[in-house]
């Protein structure tokens, strides 16, 4: 894992920047999709793509009216089914740089040049929003105590087993180059949270690098937020892939890591 420096948002002179399309996995996002989207630095984005998972407000109008390309789910499918529609269209797109971002105004929009720079100069493959990489950022943002230590414990051991160094895992602010969706079965993935586990496990599974630039966020009332029941099953749900992730490596063969 890399900590690469967040004011190097940088392409190499005389490259054609990577195309890049921001996927927005949306739920119930019809007061924050617009500002969310207004944020976001115009120049280093080529396309966006907003897939909503079955909201019961207006998010599919209000992307329609901000003439957003949208995919409606006809019912809520999860999460992690959200980020399969997001992904599979994002290729689909001809994209080579993949930022999947929460609509909801959690994460800061403006560091997207800071997430493509490492990627387009092939510094890594995969890069994370980290809010943690910086003492006191999650804190200051917000977000519960109880969070905090979850994240902490988690991210040990995470790094623990896949012997990584990386400040958090459970970001929900991420940049991929083309090559690491097209490689990793994220298909047999859950439709629930744990997808995201599951994704940066299959990541270092099949050997790609993963690099960190620090976020700031904001926990507001609109923000969308998993409550204290869901964070246990989600952290008990990320125990259960890392001892999967263990009884691969010692020859218990499992789908999520091989293609």
């Amino acid at each position: 894992m890399d900590r690469v420096n967040q004011h190097d948002s940088s392409v190499p002179a005389g490259t054609p920047r990577p195309k890049t399309v921001v996927v927005m996995p949306a739920y119930n996002a019809e007061k924050t999709l617009e500002h969310t989207y207004r944020s976001i630095p115009p120049d280093w984005v080529d396309t966006f793509i907003v897939v909503d998972d079955g909201s019961y407000d207006r998010t599919h109008a209000v992307a329609r009216e901000l003439g957003l390309a949208v995919i409606r789910h006809p019912h809520n499918a999860g999460y992690g089914a959200n980020q399969k529609t997001c992904y599979t269209q994002a290729l689909a797109g001809d994209a080579e740089i993949v930022i999947m971002l929460h609509p909801d105004g959690q994460y800061d929009p403006k560091i997207i040049p800071d997430l493509v720079g490492p990627l387009a100069r092939n510094q890594a493959d995969v890069v994370l929003g980290s809010r943690m990489l910086v003492p006191g950022h999650a804190r200051a943002g917000g977000m519960p105590l109880y969070k905090r230590i979850a994240n902490r414990f988690l991210t040990w051991v995470e790094n623990l087993v896949l012997g990584q160094s990386l400040s958090e895992y459970h970001t929900g602010y991420r940049a991929y180059r083309r090559q690491v969706i097209e490689t990793i079965p994220y298909l047999r993935n859950s439709n629930d949270f744990v997808f995201d586990t599951q994704f940066l496990f299959q990541a270092v599974a099949f050997g790609f690098r993963i690099a960190e630039v620090p976020v700031t966020t904001r926990y507001f009332p609109q923000a969308s937020s998993v409550g204290f029941r869901r964070s246990v099953v989600y952290g008990l749900g990320t125990l259960q892939v890392a001892m999967r992730y263990v009884l691969h490596r010692l020859g218990w063969r499992s789908r999520l890591f091989w293609r």
